[in-house]
Formats: structure tokens, sequence, C-alpha cells
């Protein structure tokens, strides 16, 4: 069966490290990775990069998604430009195609009323609170947080972030994903051969 791409969503002041682990090992495990920008503009990271988008976020469909990555920026936290993102993340999470978001995209996702009936986490419980949101009692201080379709994660958690990811659209097995943690995360020199092998299972 061929698998629909995942969908990353790329904006001005997108922040370069938290979705490199996910889209890498995604891609490495036969999964296409597109980026889609605002009005398919090309557009520029937090670390400078320029990055020129396969389609316009507008023209997303989840029915045409495995996925999609919303990765934090400032933007989020600079006025309602982003707000369409988080829109296109509804649409998905109504279809019941998962949406990842990290760091400033929580936020995001909060303002749209994502997070109000869901287990979530971020960069900290009061930089969501300041949303005026209605889910903090479902805040989990955590690495990574999934919930149904939804994964959610702070700033300083590329890895666990994407170890949820990599597990939710089965890229990995429960014992692969631990592996590859592991190996990224703690650093274990032990869990590259237990990643490889039970990856290429």
């Amino acid at each position: 069966m061929t698998r629909r791409p995942v969908h990353l969503a790329l904006y001005d002041t997108w922040a370069d490290w938290e979705t490199g682990h996910a889209t890498a090992h995604l891609a490495l495990a036969g999964f296409e990775v597109r980026t889609a920008t605002p009005g398919g503009r090309p557009v520029t990271s937090m670390g400078g990069l320029r990055a020129l988008p396969d389609l316009a976020l507008e023209e997303l469909r989840p029915e045409d998604s495995s996925l999609l990555i919303l990765p934090g920026a400032t933007a989020w936290d600079e006025g309602d430009d982003l707000a369409p993102a988080a829109r296109t993340a509804r649409a998905f999470l109504d279809a019941g195609v998962p949406v990842a978001a990290i760091c400033g995209a929580t936020a995001g996702l909060a303002r749209e009323g994502l997070l109000d009936d869901r287990a979530h986490t971020a960069a900290a419980a009061p930089y969501l609170a300041a949303t005026g949101y209605a889910g903090a009692g479902r805040y989990v201080e955590a690495d990574a947080v999934t919930d149904g379709p939804l994964v959610t994660a702070g700033p300083t958690e590329p890895v666990a972030f994407a170890r949820e990811i990599l597990t939710l659209i089965g890229a990995y097995d429960d014992k692969a994903a631990d592996a590859w943690y592991r190996l990224f995360h703690d650093s274990d020199p032990a869990a590259y051969a237990e990643w490889t092998e039970a990856a290429s299972r």
C-alpha cells in the first residue's frame, strides 16, 4: 500500500531544530515529506535557512496526508498571521488525520481550542495559560504527549517529539522507537544495534 505523504508546515521564523529528527527518520522509514507554506511563498527559518515549498498551506487536504507537523516560530506569538495554520490543524484532527505540534505551535492550537479536551504539553503551563484557553486542566508535565491523533511537545524535546510521531503513524514499532530514542536522546551506544535490527523487521 502506498503511504500518503507527511506534510511539514513552514512559515517565517520557524524553529529549525524542532522537526529535523522527525522528518529525517520519517523519510528513512519510507514516508515522502512535503513542505507547505502560507500562500506557497518561500520562507526563512529562525536560523536563516530559506525554504522553497512544495505547495501552499491552503491547498492541504487531510485525505492527501498521513500527518501534519507544525513547528514553533516566533510568529505564533506575534499576532494572528499563523491562525490559518491552526485552522488547518483543526481540519486534520476533525478528519482523524494526525497532527504534531511543538513549541509555539502548541499555543496556536490552544487559541484554536484544540487543546481544551486533549492531554497535551508545551514549553510550560504558564505559556499556554497566557492564551486564555480552557484546557489547563489537561496539561501534562512531560517531554512529549500523545492523545489520540495529536502529539505535542516543548521546544527542548525534538527527540521525544519525533519518537511520538514515529510511533503514532507506524514508522516504528514500540521496540524500534525505544531503541531509537535511547540512541538519539541518551547517546546509548548499545541502542544502535537494537534500533537497526528492530527497524529492519
